[in-house]
């Protein structure tokens, strides 16, 4: 995976929302050993920092007109979109483009996003979108434990979500965009087009349906069982005393835990499966603070990961004043793609554009947006004439290449291998991992590399690693390796 976007008294000029949700890396510890019921963590009230104060910012609604579907209108659009998030209307803005007729549907289009992304910067300059970014950091800080911190020279970026759904709703808008305010219910389809039925009784005819809602759509199929791991986090955006973090740095990772010395229980914990702390700091007074668990199956407890937080922070010397905004960050990982073909598309997190090895999407979703359009208007231009499942089957390859789908094998191969670690093993892994050629570990966090360029990482990774690091990859990879090339081979076929 909040809250919305406001002003902050201290900072002019930037807008302030609350946690990210794709500053994410690689998983965390095996899950297999830990029970499902765990210990109840005692904490005492002079840990109570943060936890009792309340976030000051409200839902908000950006202000502007949308041209909605007329309910009397009985248009056939070309395409529909199903959710006003980041992927939908990036996907909308782009198809429209071609002149294709669009709806977007939306219960509540105009509401700011929860989630707080945080993106390279290279990414979003490479999109034409780096004027959305509200705060940028030269440098990049890993703290890999008490003696050893990396700092990686790669900007890193805040983006704002005002900015960023204001300019793609304005770009739809001017290439003739429909929005209509209403939850999709069900949806029906035909040889040739399908009908979204909302809940307000409203009939959509359009010739194809792009599922944008989210993980939690049901209008996708799924042939085997969704087996995520899962990311979860909690932040908050704060007014604090002070902090230690450098101005020009944000911290990616911290995994340090000397924080954890007067906390037996929640170092033991924290030993099988770890957290780190991710920080973006905006002044000596404003920080964005949040303490992550990179994935584990089944998830990690918030309770416990807020508990963590606070420990954390009173070590660090941090009080906080005012939380000014807080967010719970839940984004599963992995699993499998969808059924290709079928006769809704996906975009989004629905389609398996998250990172299975890090949690970062949506940079790259709004890349593959582009993609996606593309592929739909071959089919659905104003020269083409091609619909009904050669369509669906179309599109979905355009979406999901084979290249792309073994690519995305090979990240959800490193999820795997890497929930087995435990906090020890995480460190090494990362010591190692950042060591490698920035083309690698850039390219890796960013989706750019193909199978064979993550062939090459896998053996620079192996050479740079420690022995006790080589002997975790000897001995916790083989059964998420024939996994992998088990799938690589069904992919093939």
């Amino acid at each position: 995976m909040a809250t919305l976007l406001i002003r902050s008294p201290l900072i002019s000029t930037l807008t302030v929302p609350t946690i990210k949700t794709t500053p994410s890396f690689f998983p965390i510890t095996s899950t297999n050993s830990r029970k499902q019921t765990q210990p109840r963590i005692q904490i005492s009230s002079k840990f109570n920092s943060f936890l009792d104060l309340k976030p000051e910012s409200k839902p908000e609604l950006l202000t502007m007109d949308l041209p909605f579907h007329d309910k009397s209108d009985r248009v056939k659009y070309d395409v529909i979109i199903i959710g006003a998030g980041p992927a939908g209307l990036r996907l909308a803005e782009r198809v429209s483009t071609y002149g294709i007729r669009v709806c977007c549907i939306d219960p509540s289009p105009l509401s700011m996003w929860p989630n707080n992304y945080g993106v390279w910067v290279d990414e979003f300059q490479s999109l034409g979108l780096e004027d959305c970014l509200d705060k940028t950091w030269p440098m990049t800080t890993i703290f890999i434990d008490d003696q050893k911190t990396k700092y990686l020279d790669r900007s890193y970026g805040r983006v704002s979500r005002r900015d960023l759904k204001t300019k793609l709703i304005e770009r739809s808008v001017l290439n003739g965009v429909k929005f209509f305010e209403a939850k999709a219910w069900k949806i029906l389809h035909q040889e040739f087009e399908s009908i979204v039925l909302c809940e307000d009784g409203t009939e959509l005819k359009g010739s194809l349906i792009v599922d944008a809602s989210g993980f939690r759509s049901s209008f996708v199929e799924f042939n085997e069982p969704r087996n995520h791991g899962y990311q979860i986090a909690h932040g908050i955006l704060a007014e604090v005393d002070e902090h230690p973090f450098d101005l020009d740095k944000m911290v990616l990772m911290d995994w340090r835990d000397n924080h954890m010395g007067n906390e037996p229980v929640l170092r033991a914990s924290n030993d099988k499966l770890p957290t780190f702390l991710y920080a973006m700091p905006f002044d000596s007074n404003l920080v964005f603070l949040e303490e992550t668990s990179l994935v584990s199956r089944p998830v990690l407890s918030y309770m416990e990961v807020k508990q963590r937080m606070v420990a954390r922070l009173r070590h660090l010397g941090i009080k906080v004043k005012r939380v000014i905004e807080d967010e719970k960050c839940l984004i599963p990982m992995g699993g499998p793609l969808p059924c290709i073909p079928q006769s809704v598309l996906c975009c989004g997190a629905t389609a398996g554009l998250v990172h299975p090895s890090t949690g970062y999407m949506v940079a790259h979703t709004l890349a593959r947006s582009t993609v996606l359009a593309n592929a739909i208007s071959e089919c659905l231009g104003s020269t083409r004439m091609i619909r009904g499942s050669q369509m669906h089957q179309r599109v979905w390859n355009g979406l999901w290449p084979l290249e792309r789908r073994s690519s995305r094998e090979f990240y959800c191969f490193g999820m795997e291998t890497l929930l087995k670690l435990d906090l020890k093993g995480t460190r090494r892994f990362f010591d190692a991992f950042f060591d490698l050629d920035p083309y690698y570990w850039q390219g890796f966090l960013s989706s750019r590399l193909n199978i064979r360029e993550l062939g090459l990482l896998s053996m620079s990774l192996f050479g740079h690693a420690s022995n006790s690091s080589r002997f975790d990859i000897v001995t916790k990879c083989p059964l998420p390796l024939v996994k992998m090339m088990g799938n690589l081979a069904l992919n093939a076929i």
